[in-house]
């Protein structure tokens, strides 16, 4: 069975870089927070969840590869 998480760049400051993600890329309704220094990321609603470590990994190996925090994108296994 496939799984796809979508995630989108809302927001970007010196210190943290804010995402919407979600299963579907028309309702990515949940939000999480990436810390620029450290590259550790927050759940907004603190739900700790296959989707939010799925869109949290995919978004930091992004930016291993480009050293920019990617604007939008997806994770697929």
């Amino acid at each position: 069975m496939a799984s796809l998480v979508y995630f989108r760049k809302v927001a970007e400051s010196d210190s943290s870089v804010e995402y919407v993600f979600g299963f579907d890329a028309n309702e990515t309704q949940r939000r999480l927070v990436m810390d620029v220094e450290s590259h550790r990321s927050q759940p907004v609603d603190g739900s700790i969840d296959y989707a939010f470590l799925k869109a949290s990994r995919k978004i930091n190996a992004m930016y291993d590869e480009t050293s920019q925090w990617p604007d939008r994108g997806m994770s697929v296994s």
